[in-house]
């Protein structure tokens, strides 16, 4: 067993921001069941939905009072910087919280399956944590898991309150009960984690960045305990979720947002993957858990270009950004360039983290024109193996101010990886993407390029201008190495 990494010195901050009180199923698909035709749903989906509003409303007040009422037990279930402290309570289909105790830490399973469930995964969250960024607990200074499972009846969702994890048993019909998705405890969790070091505010951009970040490391809680590589996940959020004939894979996909589910009772999955399909609302707090599926997506392309274990590259660049000099009211592109210099940090200008990073952002439309960097998640059809796509490629650049013209022929496994992939995207498949850039008039004092190869056969003319920018630096770099 590996030694975990020594903590990161963290900037000063509150010991603790105003929690946010959201749960795993967004309001608007708790209202897309309410009104869904079938009596079950409709009743179960606006009894959720009413006690979500309840807990917003309550909010302040109830954070305050809870926190006052739970500091003597918080502080006697201290987690130590070599294991959990784990306890789970049973509601008994009530709201009190947080019910009666039912398991505590090291105590053997019990014969429900929701308190081994929930034990499990405060523990696999509490391990990700602590093996792979250094960190004791949520707060960094042993904060105690609490968890309540079976609340109210038939309960739609999952949150986390500001102090502890609750689940409901969902509705039989679309949603199976909470405490079986792993990546949903270590998302609600990952909550925790945020209000006691950026503390994101809940609205708009930066609390689509605070959904983005439970998500990140939901998954990543998942993936360390099944032992998955970035190529071997399936990137959803809440597949164990949803009831057999729902028509879905999960809550979310960070992979291909807006593909989770199609179904009559819960709507199409609105999530968009680029920055040109933002949604602006005023609904969901300004559409936290709909765009959040754009800093999503460009995490999966960081992850599954650099492969391997995310947690241990793509994770650890993540959770240096959020424990640095992060704002509370961040937005995308301010994150965007907090991430890139997090992978600066931890591995130097030039390396190929700050490529992926960087390639991955604009691939999503946040920061400048899109790169052509591929993924593995990526039609087999349109991006080859590495093994066997192109190989060899000829690259001619002519005029400019000084009329000088280079040219190169390179082979791509001879490349650094990030231009390596960038190349086989741009040749891929039987109508390669570099085609969509030929033509046009020359300018000027503006270069011209040239792009030949053999597999497949191609002999291109393209004009500076009709390059997007990221091209035209991949071309520029080819020619200068």
């Amino acid at each position: 067993m590996t030694t975990p990494p020594a903590p990161r010195p963290e900037p000063m901050r509150p010991h603790a921001t105003t929690p946010v009180r959201c749960g795993i199923v967004p309001p608007y698909v708790l209202q897309a069941l309410a009104t869904s035709g079938e009596p079950h749903l409709e009743e179960r989906a606006r009894e959720t939905l009413r006690l979500d509003a309840l807990r917003y409303d309550q909010h302040a007040r109830e954070h305050t009072l809870r926190a006052d009422a739970r500091r003597v037990s918080r502080s006697a279930t201290r987690s130590t910087t070599e294991a959990p402290n784990r306890i789970v309570h049973d509601a008994e289909h009530g709201t009190t919280l947080p019910g009666t105790q039912v398991r505590a830490e090291g105590a053997p399973a019990t014969d429900d399956t929701a308190v081994n469930e929930a034990y499990d995964g405060l523990g696999a969250t509490w391990e990700l944590w602590h093996a792979a960024y250094g960190r004791n607990s949520l707060d960094d200074r042993g904060l105690g898991l609490i968890a309540t499972v079976h609340y109210s009846r038939d309960y739609d969702n999952a949150f986390w309150d500001g102090t502890q994890m609750v689940f409901g048993d969902g509705d039989g019909q679309v949603f199976l009960g909470f405490t079986r998705s792993l990546d949903v405890i270590g998302h609600e969790l990952a909550h925790g984690v945020t209000q006691f070091t950026s503390g994101l505010v809940y609205q708009d951009q930066a609390g689509a960045l605070n959904e983005h970040i439970s998500d990140v490391f939901g998954v990543l809680v998942k993936q360390r305990a099944l032992g998955q590589s970035a190529e071997q996940s399936d990137w959803l959020i809440g597949a164990e979720l949803l009831a057999p004939g729902v028509k879905g894979v999960g809550l979310r996909s960070m992979k291909a947002p807006g593909t989770a589910y199609d179904d009559p009772r819960l709507g199409k999955d609105p999530q968009p993957g680029h920055m040109r399909d933002f949604v602006v609302t005023d609904d969901d707090n300004g559409g936290v858990h709909i765009n959040s599926g754009i800093p999503n997506r460009a995490f999966h392309l960081v992850a599954t270009t650099l492969g391997g274990n995310a947690w241990e590259v793509a994770g650890a660049i993540w959770y240096a950004a959020i424990t640095g000099d992060i704002k509370a009211d961040c937005d995308f592109a301010t994150f965007a360039a907090l991430t890139e210099a997090a992978a600066e940090g931890l591995h130097g200008a030039d390396s190929a983290e700050v490529a992926a990073v960087r390639s991955a952002w604009q691939e999503v439309g946040v920061t400048d024109a899109a790169a052509p960097t591929p993924h593995p998640s990526a039609n087999p059809d349109t991006v080859p193996d590495p093994a066997t796509g192109p190989q060899q490629v000829q690259v001619r650049r002519t005029g400019g101010f000084a009329g000088i013209t280079r040219e190169r022929t390179v082979v791509l496994d001879e490349l650094p990886e990030i231009d390596a992939l960038a190349w086989r995207s741009l040749l891929a498949g039987p109508e390669p993407r570099l085609r969509e850039f030929a033509g046009g008039t020359q300018q000027p004092d503006r270069f011209c390029y040239g792009v030949s190869c053999e597999a497949p056969p191609l002999d291109l003319t393209l004009q500076e201008p009709a390059l997007p920018t990221t091209v035209r630096e991949l071309f520029d770099r080819t020619l200068e190495a």
